[in-house]
């Protein structure tokens, strides 16, 4: 099951936004941890505090800013595609071939571990219907539509104001495990030599164009389940909204 959702997520989400994330994520950590430290005059435990809302709250919009940069929308009125359900974080949508891939931002309380459960990524998971084991004998269940995949960050417990591990994780519709977890410096490593190529600069607009580095022609996503195919601590505020 993971080589087979891996195999899905490039180009759609290829080298350079990763690289960008990792060095603007880690730069909002430690610039959290610096202005809370200096500036807020608070206890140590008032501080962790604020600095763990801190430093999401600016990863956050770091998140959404590199992504948009690299060619993603946000999504139009926060709402799932192929639903009504409705987001309240900034998930990004990527498209490469019909393939989409819905990218959200989430805080580990450690690595390896599930992010806090809240109504946007309960939203999320819902595309991840197609990727996880069940009985559709009727036919009626969600249709073939994106992959929700989070970009996952663990603080560093020992070392403040850092980053202990970014990864990739796709969860199931249950939100009770990982179908696909990998640490970014081992997601990386198959893309060390590809080339980079720089973003030409859009005409009139000032805007610059998404960054692209394609390493193979992807098909889109056809489920092994669908008709005619064979068988193949941190409670970082994400989104305080009950579930």
């Amino acid at each position: 099951m993971e080589k087979f959702l891996k195999r899905r997520f490039p180009p759609a989400l290829f080298k350079n936004l990763f690289l960008d994330l990792e060095d603007q994520l880690r730069a909002a950590a430690l610039k959290a941890h610096d202005m809370v430290r200096e500036h807020s005059g608070l206890d140590a435990k008032r501080s962790r505090e604020l600095e763990g809302q801190a430093r999401f709250r600016m990863m956050e919009k770091s998140f959404q800013e590199i992504c948009e940069l690299h060619g993603s929308s946000l999504l139009a009125e926060g709402i799932i595609p192929f639903s009504d359900l409705r987001v309240f974080q900034p998930f990004m949508r990527f498209e490469h071939l019909g393939q989409g891939i819905i990218f959200g931002l989430a805080a580990m309380p450690e690595a390896k571990t599930l992010p806090i459960k809240n109504r946007s990524r309960k939203a999320g998971v819902t595309l991840n219907y197609y990727l996880s084991p069940r009985l559709d004998l009727d036919g009626t269940g969600p249709k073939i539509g994106d992959i929700f995949v989070l970009f996952l960050v663990a603080r560093d417990r020992e070392k403040a104001g850092k980053i202990s591990e970014f990864a990739l994780g796709v969860m199931d519709t249950g939100y009770e495990q990982y179908l696909f977890y990998e640490p970014l410096d081992k997601y990386l490593e198959g893309y060390a030599d590809e080339p980079v190529i720089a973003p030409k600069p859009s005409s009139g607009s000032g805007t610059k164009a998404p960054i692209v580095s394609l390493k193979r022609t992807i098909k889109p996503f056809i489920p092994p389940e669908s008709p005619g195919q064979g068988s193949e601590d941190d409670s970082d505020v994400n989104d305080l909204r009950p579930e």
